[in-house]
C-alpha cells in the first residue's frame, strides 16, 4: 500500500538559493511517513513506539516556490525482526522525480528506550501493507 500527501510549499522552505532547502525534504518525507505508519498500524500499535533510525536522501531536482506543491510517497519495502524498511520519494505536482530515500523506521520499547521485537498484531498490519518486489 502505497501513502500519498500533498505538501505545500511553503516560502520559509527556502533557502537563499531560492529552492526547498535539502533539510526540508526530511520534513516533507516525516510528514508522509508519520501518516503512512498511522494509518497502516491501526489499532495494531501506537506510532509514538516506532522511531527513525535511518534515511537517505538521493537528490534528483530542486524544488522551487514556482512547484507550489510536492507529492510525497511512501511504502513498505521490508519487514525486519523489529524494524520495517520505506521506499520514500518527492514528486513535483507534474511527475518530475525531486528525491528518492529510503528509511529505517523501529519499533521501540517506552520502559527501556530500545529497540524490541514487533508484536504478531504489528506484524500482521504490515504485511497486509507490503508492496510486490
Amino acid at each position: 500500500m502505497t501513502h500519498e500527501k500533498t505538501v505545500e510549499i511553503r516560502w520559509r522552505d527556502l533557502d537563499a538559493y531560492h529552492h526547498v532547502n535539502n533539510a526540508v525534504y526530511a520534513t516533507y518525507l516525516e510528514e508522509c511517513r508519520d501518516e503512512w505508519l498511522t494509518a497502516t498500524l491501526g489499532d495494531a500499535s501506537d506510532p509514538w513506539d516506532w522511531v527513525l533510525a535511518r534515511v537517505a536522501i538521493d537528490y534528483r531536482r530542486e524544488l522551487t516556490q514556482d512547484d507550489d506543491v510536492a507529492v510525497v510517497r511512501c511504502a513498505l519495502a521490508r519487514i525486519g525482526t523489529s524494524s520495517i524498511t520505506l521506499r520514500e520519494e518527492i514528486r513535483t505536482s507534474g511527475g518530475d522525480l525531486s528525491a528518492e530515500a529510503e528509511a529505517v523506521v523501529v519499533a521501540r520499547d517506552r520502559a527501556t528506550g530500545r529497540s524490541r521485537p514487533m508484536t504478531e498484531a504489528e506484524r500482521e498490519a504490515l504485511a497486509a501493507a507490503l508492496e510486490p518486489s
